[in-house]
């Protein structure tokens, strides 16, 4: 029994020393992102001292991260908008309407998903934007970014309707009610957890979406916070530590925000309507 004893607080000793390393290695960007800000001389290392706001000031003296900020909220609340409406009636129709080829169209979407946003496909969305006269527009970098997240959001959403017993829509349609009035007063109310799931995930994939953004804007006015950020440098051409950790703690708070409030809302649960 002793030797089994001291071989279990080995392997109990070996795994902590496995373990330890990766969960630093993890944990401590995360760490310098709410040191760093905070500090009066930022740099890569992790440094705690008297705590001040002087990068936080110059971020607000910087037109260019303000218009990053609003152009943010407008590309991520545009293609929240746009996705959560086309992926609404869409999941609605492919769930309850049978015709031909619906199974292999929701397979060609699930399987072009991945590839409309990717690199390999950057290209020809660039020569396409270039043809309609959307290089440098906003509405051009929503609408890519849309046809990258429906499939996947309409996929999802198809789900949530597919849960939802056909019986009230009968019973509304025989109450009189119209198609468009069963769309809202039935099923929207019964999928909304459907509809925050793919919401926030679009939103969490917009906000963060780099290359998207730098590859189809070309002035600074234009930039999201993902591009914005990488235009802080100092005179000489150094990388400004400390405006670069403020801005990057700033440009977390929306996603943690939004987080917080709908597991608040309505807790870990609401991913459960994908097997309901």
């Amino acid at each position: 029994m002793k030797h089994i004893r001291r071989k279990l607080t080995f392997l109990e000793i070996s795994r902590y020393i496995v373990l330890i390393p990766i969960i630093a290695f993890f944990l401590a960007p995360i760490f310098w992102i709410i040191v760093t800000p905070f500090s009066i001389r930022p740099s890569l290392a992790i440094t705690l001292g008297k705590p001040t706001l002087s990068n936080f000031y110059r971020v607000f003296q910087n037109k260019i991260a303000l218009l990053a900020f609003r152009n943010s909220l407008l590309i991520s609340g545009g293609t929240v908008i746009l996705v959560t409406v086309v992926a609404l009636f869409s999941s609605y129709v492919l769930s309850r309407k049978k015709f031909k080829g619906r199974d292999l169209l929701l397979y060609v979407l699930i399987l072009f998903s991945s590839v409309v946003t990717g690199v390999a496909a950057m290209v020809p969305l660039f020569m396409l934007n270039l043809k309609m006269g959307l290089i440098d527009s906003q509405l051009g970098v929503i609408l890519t970014m849309s046809g990258g997240l429906l499939p996947t959001s309409i996929f999802i959403l198809k789900d949530f309707i597919d849960s939802i017993s056909i019986t009230y829509e009968e019973a509304a349609l025989v109450d009189g009610s119209t198609p468009l009035q069963v769309m809202f007063r039935i099923f929207l109310p019964l999928s909304s957890r459907g509809v925050i799931v793919i919401a926030m995930l679009t939103f969490v994939n917009s906000w963060s979406n780099f290359l998207i953004p730098f590859i189809l804007l070309r002035s600074n006015t234009q930039y999201p916070i993902s591009v914005a950020i990488y235009s802080f440098f100092t005179e000489v051409g150094v990388p400004d530590i400390g405006m670069i950790s403020a801005y990057s703690l700033l440009y977390t708070l929306p996603v943690i925000i939004v987080y917080l409030i709908v597991e608040k809302k309505f807790g870990f649960s609401f991913y459960g309507g994908l097997k309901a």
